[in-house]
């Protein structure tokens, strides 16, 4: 690219990080704002695992590969399945070499994002208030008061993107289900018989009436993931439950649960810590808008689904790398962002879709005696493997 754009990223998540990382590596100056005090002033969540297919490949353009697998753990692909009673149904247990989709914790790969930046890239308590625009000039305005311009604004400011609003009205919707983060610390010492039901990875455990938990393996001897039901998205205040009150949140879960077996019943009340109140939202998929010159989004603020998949983190990531790529490769900022945009609709679309509709379905009632339809693990993995050869053939020579 012949111009020399002035780049603002609105939000320090992977997505974002990623892109300035990339962007930084053609030469391209960006700058990343986020509402966070630090990288690690609030709780990032769980794990999660990055495929071969998209997460993988958009650090590997950014160098950060072998950063990311000294930090990943490849045993934490192994998944388990098992009925409301406990009882086993299916695993999976990964070879010590399978690297189609390693775990690692969300806050670990933040971190590594944000250190392999240069010092003063990311500007830290930045949480933007409004985006304007006069004479092709973009303007940000924080509410510490502070102001910016960009030619370019990149909002990676995930599912309630304020950025996104200048794109599209499209807004999130609730699917339906409501979870409960739940985490046990110190799991081999202080919840040996959760540990021994989760394995080493994920596990799976659902009633076929609208009622699940899946939990999975984090470092340091952590398991975290949800309790999760079908509800109305105000189900607490219909129920009387407390949120803040442990044993009211365990009171209410120990009816709404009351014909799972006491094998997994610890898993819903032996949490440490507090139950903190989540809902499954999502924006319409497939979703796609107009071009708006000098503005574009990316991952959850872009095509925020539902978690079936594993897709949210991943296309994140990729879409970082693809438009700061295409911001490098494409002789304008308006032919960089169309070629993202096409793109980035193309491949996100499906997925979106078909995650909200396998969360809906997931949550459906199941016939007596039926499994739930749960991805088998080892084809997954073979799949991502598969379409990361197709993804890294189909680029041009000039690419990368």
């Amino acid at each position: 690219m012949k111009e020399t754009p002035r780049i603002a990223i609105v939000g320090g998540g992977p997505g974002g990080l990623l892109a300035a990382q990339v962007l930084h590596g053609h030469g391209l100056a960006a700058t990343v704002y986020d509402a966070d005090t630090a990288v690690d002033s609030r709780d990032p969540g769980g794990t999660l695992d990055l495929h071969a297919d998209s997460g993988q490949i958009a650090l590997a353009d950014a160098g950060l590969l072998p950063a990311f697998h000294a930090l990943a753990r490849v045993e934490g692909q192994a998944m388990t399945r098992r009925d409301h009673h406990g009882t086993l149904l299916k695993e999976f247990t990964p070879a010590d070499d399978d690297t189609a989709a390693p775990e690692i914790d969300r806050g670990q790969l933040r971190t590594m994002l944000y250190e392999q930046l240069t010092p003063g890239t990311v500007h830290w308590g930045h949480k933007l208030t409004d985006l304007t625009t006069e004479n092709g000039v973009h303007r940000l305005s924080f509410a510490n008061g502070s102001t910016v311009d960009a030619d370019v604004v990149i909002g990676a400011d995930g599912t309630w993107s304020k950025v996104r609003r200048r794109l599209t009205d499209a807004m999130p919707e609730y699917l339906g289900v409501s979870f409960l983060d739940v985490r046990f610390d110190d799991v081999e010492t202080q919840h040996p018989g959760i540990a021994a039901l989760v394995g080493n990875g994920q596990l799976f455990t659902a009633d076929g009436a609208g009622r699940a938990v899946i939990v999975q393996r984090n470092s340091n001897g952590v398991i975290r993931g949800y309790v999760a039901f079908r509800a109305e998205e105000d189900w607490a205040a219909r129920e009387g439950v407390d949120l803040a009150d442990c044993t009211s949140v365990r009171e209410f879960l120990l009816r709404e649960f009351r014909d799972w077996g006491s094998t997994v019943r610890p898993l819903l009340t032996d949490n440490d810590g507090d139950y903190v109140a989540r809902a499954f939202t999502a924006l319409p998929a497939p979703l796609t808008w107009e071009r708006v010159p000098g503005i574009t989004v990316l991952g959850d603020a872009a095509h925020a689904m539902a978690p079936f998949g594993g897709h949210g983190a991943n296309l994140a990531l990729l879409d970082g790398a693809e438009l700061a790529h295409a911001l490098h490769e494409e002789p304008s900022v308006e032919a960089a962002l169309s070629r993202y945009e096409t793109a980035m609709f193309a491949r996100t679309g499906h997925l979106a879709a078909d995650a909200n509709a396998a969360l809906r379905g997931f949550f459906a009632d199941q016939p007596a005696g039926a499994q739930h339809d749960v991805p088998d693990r080892e084809e997954e993995l073979r799949a991502y493997e598969a379409r990361a050869a197709e993804y890294r053939a189909s680029r041009t020579p000039a690419a990368r």
